[in-house]
């Protein structure tokens, strides 16, 4: 299989051009209603949302019910306006453009009340010439039309047959027809959103004027010669040359760091013109490559550009190049009827373990660089290494991936269709061609972006029929797919980028999916590529009833946020389970029942008399029970890379479902809006540390894998504890020979019939835990890891536990000194709304007593700590 070579090279920014000049047309613009009847100053880049509230028109939209009773923002067609004056002698310039980085969504565009185009795709870049209209005072006026309204147009005016779903289920609350629309199609609502479909300016917007040629783009792809083992680099320059005359010049590149340097001569003709050059990397000097968080460092070359053109015109860019190789293996198993489906990076086979990225927010303009850098952090904190970026979103803004490339995360990248089918006329083709190829231009200069895939689940849905379309008429949606996804959307990324690996929808069954046809008959199989898997009905602590795959890229189980994240958008008759607010915001079917239906299953349900605090103590229990249930998934599919059972196994990845959270709510997530971690966050953390003892039962008998994501063999001893609920003792331990954990690979270390553990503690299941950890010459290599051996419900000789708190500060960070009066399982360690995260929360304390670190984000006290601090344990509830 040919190798994924890639070297990359993320644009750092540009130096100044002698024949350009460019004026920003950021800050504050008129907004205006349908009527005319509201008219308020609003912010670009931005939305009409974030104005009304800015101006205090509006409420938090997050608040309690706010998403319907703002549903009218959605529905008006707003105007944004602007005049201005440009700062330079526009006469003197052959060429004046008005460049959009981003228009959301349905808009027609006017320059001093001339139309000048027309917006309909959110993830395109427009440029209009205005070089005929411009003058010394200007404006600048986008109609817009309701997304929500253009949606419905689009799909009555539609020829021919339905393209499902026409709306969201009715418990979303959400808008229909999203896939008439180039929008976030998470913004007409989701399982776990709701529906804001914004209309707004939410990128960059700017006058450029040039003489003689403009450099619209350029991009970068990699040669490798495995033969001579050299790098030869690519350099796509796209030109707008408008000189009446040819215009020649030179171009010098060069990489210091490498010793890298090299001088082209060029001619350009009148037009559009493209320029390829290529470069040769110095074979002599060893280039350090760009490594996954927890595999190497992140290291990156500075790179210059600098086209020195006739007539004066210099132009002069700066790059930050990395190396690094990715493959996606699909081959033959031994023992197995299907293919592999794993990542080499520098050809090192890769387990990826990591979560799914939303979007951060319904309103782009509150995701800051503070924003993205604390849930960014928080992933790298958690010992993961991948995020998929889920295709019902957007693609990220540019420092989403720098931050990626600075920290290690490898991305999965979707491009933005989801759980739908879409339309395939010309005009609608067209768009998502110019949409692919900006992404495209755009992201894959990115090393952390290591896979493009077309879609989210819509390969499932055609081949499970979700919609249930006529069986006479499947072929029809078939041949519309093929025609999307792969003679569009495929073709434009094989033609663009050959350096990572592309496939059509996830889940998918890779290789087999395109030798069956590109839909296949089983895109959830087992044997092939990827799988999403959700069951809320089944025992999650029942480990037999996840499925053995290769790749396991969504799976996951709702909790509720804390108290804390929900107060600032509820009111005091809102904090029940059961009260309308609880009902309103959840979107997914059945969801808080199902919740309470698999904490049922292990624990005994909260029933104080107090109603708020019965409230916080279901919170308090979900997370539980979601970190309970994600971590024995996890630990499943991490366990499984290294062994085939019945031709199953060889799982390479776990992308637990979901990171992050669009707004105050149950969800899937490990990250409250805000960026609060729950319980999961912290069990995330210590499931996926580099060294990992993983324990399970199989017909009575207790085994214990080592799972190692290091490079090198470990030597360790895995000692397996036996503790009474009743006391802080343990009752008796055992200590193993020392074992070899080979590098990469998942082996098992221990197993012993759990009667015969019982009896080493005189214990019974009901009254006894295990506790387990690897280490080596005294010192401790793993997260300690805990098996129960029933239900908690019935556990015996568990108490409440008094778990008192010092609190000291040293540094920046605080260090609270624990003791407790009884072992306490799920130990929750809380200070409100303070931000920040402690070094481990949601633990089981077996011993007296324990210290842990809190990090906070921001400026507080040790005093503030001392107020808000609050510690809850399973006990507490009964």
């Amino acid at each position: 299989m040919r190798p994924h070579l890639l070297l990359l090279l993320a644009v750092c920014g540009a130096g100044s051009a002698a024949g350009a000049r460019s004026y920003s047309l950021r800050g504050s613009w008129s907004i205006r209603s349908g009527n005319g009847s509201l008219e308020l100053p609003g912010a670009v880049p931005g939305c009409v949302h974030s104005a009304l509230f800015q101006q205090g028109l509006i409420q938090d939209p997050y608040y309690r019910f706010n998403d319907l009773d703002y549903r009218w923002i959605s529905l008006d067609n707003w105007t944004y306006s602007k005049k201005f004056q440009i700062p330079f002698d526009f006469s003197k310039w052959q060429k004046v453009n008005l460049i959009f980085e981003g228009v959301d969504t349905v808009s027609e565009v006017l320059f001093n009340n001339v139309t000048i185009g027309k917006t309909d795709n959110m993830f395109n870049r427009y440029s209009f010439d205005v070089t005929g209209v411009v003058a010394a005072t200007n404006s600048v006026e986008l109609r817009f039309q309701s997304a929500v309204l253009y949606a419905g147009q689009r799909s009555r005016t539609h020829a021919g047959h339905a393209v499902p779903p026409a709306c969201p289920p009715p418990v979303q609350r959400g808008e229909c027809h999203v896939n008439f629309v180039r929008k976030e199609q998470c913004s007409f609502s989701w399982d776990w959103g709701p529906a804001f479909p914004t209309q707004g300016i939410w990128k960059d917007v700017r006058i450029e004027a040039y003489n003689i040629c403009h450099l619209n783009y350029f991009t970068f792809s990699p040669i490798y010669d495995n033969r001579a083992k050299e790098w030869q680099l690519e350099i796509q320059s796209s030109f707008d040359v408008v000189s009446s005359k040819p215009v020649g010049g030179q171009v010098i590149v060069a990489i210091p760091e490498l010793q890298t340097q090299q001088t082209y001569k060029i001619e350009l003709q009148p037009g559009e013109r493209i320029v390829n050059l290529f470069l040769e990397i110095n074979k002599n000097i060893t280039v350090r490559t760009w490594w996954p968080h927890g595999h190497g460092n992140q290291t990156g070359y500075n790179m210059t550009i600098l086209f020195e053109l006739h007539g004066g015109l210099n132009i002069e860019k700066s790059a930050k190049v990395y190396f690094r190789t990715v493959e996606l293996i699909q081959e033959p198993i031994q023992g197995s009827p299907g293919l592999s489906f794993y990542f080499k990076i520098n050809g090192l086979p890769v387990f990826l373990k990591g979560s799914n990225w939303i979007p951060a927010d319904s309103f782009q303009d509150r995701v800051t660089s503070d924003v993205l850098r604390l849930l960014l952090q928080s992933v790298v904190d958690a010992n993961m290494n991948t995020l998929r970026v889920w295709g019902g979103g957007i693609y990220e803004q540019d420092e989403f991936y720098e931050l990626c490339d600075e920290l290690g995360i490898m991305v999965w990248q979707d491009f933005m269709f989801a759980c739908a089918l879409y339309p395939t006329d010309p005009g609608f083709m067209e768009s998502v061609r110019a949409e692919v190829a900006n992404q495209l231009r755009r992201l894959k200069s990115h090393p952390s972006v290591i896979i493009w895939s077309g879609n989210n689940e819509n390969e499932a849905a055609l081949s499970m029929n979700w919609f249930h379309v006529n069986v006479t008429d499947l072929q029809t949606y078939i041949d519309d797919y093929v025609t999307l996804y792969v003679k569009n959307i495929r073709e434009t990324v094989l033609a663009s980028d050959q350096t990572r690996p592309f496939i059509l929808s996830s889940p998918t069954n890779g290789a087999e999916t395109i030798a069956e046809g590109w839909v296949s008959k089983d895109p959830l199989s087992n044997y092939f590529g990827d799988v999403h898997f959700y069951d809320y009905v089944s025992d999650c602590w029942n480990w037999k009833v996840f499925p053995k795959a290769r790749f396991a890229s969504e799976y996951g189980y709702q909790s509720w946020p804390s108290f804390s994240t929900l107060e600032k958008v509820s009111s005091k008759e809102d904090w029940s389970f059961k009260s309308k607010f609880s009902r309103h915001r959840q979107h997914h079917v059945d969801g808080n029942e199902q919740m309470l239906h698999q904490a049922g299953l292990h624990f005994r349900l909260p029933q104080s008399t107090d109603p708020v605090r019965t409230f916080k103590d279901t919170i308090y229990l979900t997370q539980v029970v979601q970190a309970q249930c994600v971590k024995a998934e996890t630990e499943f599919y991490l366990r499984s890379r290294s062994e085939v059972v019945a031709g199953q196994g060889r799982t390479m990845g776990a992308l637990y479902w979901q990171l992050n959270d669009i707004w105050q709510a149950p969800s899937w997530a490990s990250l409250e809006y805000g960026g609060k971690w729950k319980m999961l966050h912290y069990f995330a953390r210590r499931f996926f540390a580099p060294l990992l003892p993983v324990g399970f039962e199989d017909q009575s008998v207790f085994y214990v894998y080592g799972v190692s994501d290091l490079h090198s063999d470990r030597t360790v001893t895995l000692t397996v504890r036996v503790h009474a609920w009743s006391s802080l003792q343990p009752l008796c331990s055992r200590v193993t020979k020392c074992f070899v954990i080979p590098a990469g690979q998942a082996v098992l270390l221990y197993k012993e019939p759990v009667s015969t553990l019982l009896r080493c503690g005189n214990c019974t299941r009901e009254r006894c835990v295990l506790a387990f950890y690897l280490s080596a010459d005294l010192k401790l290599l793993s997260p300690v890891n805990y098996h129960f051996l029933s239900s908690l419900k019935e556990a015996s000789g568990l108490r409440k536990a008094n778990i008192t708190a010092t609190i000291s500060q040293q540094g920046d960070a605080f260090v609270f000194d624990l003791e407790t009066s009884a072992v306490a399982p799920f130990v929750w360690l809380d200070v409100g709304s303070v931000p920040g995260r402690f070094s481990d929360n949601g633990f089981l304390m077996t011993e007296k007593a324990r210290r842990v670190s809190f990090y906070p984000w921001g400026p507080t006290s040790k005093g503030e700590l001392e107020q808000s601090f609050q510690v809850t344990s399973l006990a507490d509830l009964y």
